[in-house]
């Protein structure tokens, strides 16, 4: 795991918890192990830890009453989402949708199911849990159609681990202390990330908490990145120029060797 260890991250918690206790009217707190992830050559997947504390105000409801929501979203990107059908037999891509806005990452973890902590207006205000999430739809599909492909989308970044949902992922340390541990894939595309804590009352979100965390590329793979989106043209003439090269030289070395 990138970031602080163990430890450090225990004493980070106390020290929280202290910090809490002594602001008036604060009723969360909440940090990560680390803000930057740097993805190298050998990168392949890490996991952070979000750390925090609540301080429960005189006249708060019974713990039982209280609710925990972590969410980690990816910055937006652009998604193509095809769907097949039969063409004289044959499966063919027949239908193809654009969607927009939607986070390249999606962590959530809970206390319980979403369902059972609040309303469905409520978690849609605050877009919590995937099939929340907000989406622009580029193409003409009927509101049902674009409902559909939009679950396809959902579907593939599960199956690939860029989106999460674990209602029973918060571990609560003591009665007030909570930590939760965030896995990303190697998979995970670069930019800023938010990191939010909502605490809820009654089905109300009482207090929230942002923090930003950055995922960057960095050496020679960073070099390749800008490259590939600020010449494109030039990056796809140059691959095909290395293809084609390393092709003819494997084709030189297997025939002198026949």
């Amino acid at each position: 795991m990138m970031g602080l260890r163990l430890p450090a991250i225990g004493a980070l918690i106390i020290s929280l918890a202290l910090l809490c206790g002594g602001a008036e009217g604060q009723e969360l707190a909440s940090g990560l192990s680390t803000d930057l992830i740097q993805i190298t050559s050998n990168f392949n997947g890490t996991d952070i830890v979000l750390f925090g504390a609540i301080e429960s105000a005189p006249d708060a409801m019974p713990n039982k009453d209280q609710d925990l929501v972590i969410v980690i979203r990816g910055p937006p990107v652009d998604m193509t989402v095809r769907r097949k059908g039969r063409v004289f037999g044959i499966w063919m891509n027949r239908e193809v949708v654009q969607l927009s806005g939607m986070p390249g990452y999606y962590f959530l973890a809970s206390t319980r199911p979403l369902d059972d902590i609040a309303t469905l207006p409520t978690l849609q205000r605050f877009h919590l849990g995937t099939a929340n999430l907000d989406a622009t739809v580029h193409g003409a599909v009927s509101p049902e159609d674009a409902i559909a492909f939009r679950a396809a989308a959902v579907r593939d970044l599960k199956r690939d681990h860029l989106y999460w949902e674990s209602p029973t992922g918060i571990e609560f340390l003591s009665r007030t202390l909570f930590r939760a541990q965030i896995p990303l894939p190697a998979a995970v595309p670069p930019g800023e990330y938010r990191a939010e804590v909502f605490l809820f009352r009654g089905g109300q979100v009482v207090s929230a908490q942002s923090s930003p965390l950055f995922v960057d590329k960095s050496g020679f793979e960073r070099q390749v990145y800008n490259y590939a989106y600020q010449a494109s043209f030039a990056y796809g003439f140059v691959t095909v120029l290395m293809a084609l090269g390393f092709g003819y030289a494997g084709f030189i070395i297997f025939r002198r060797r026949a």
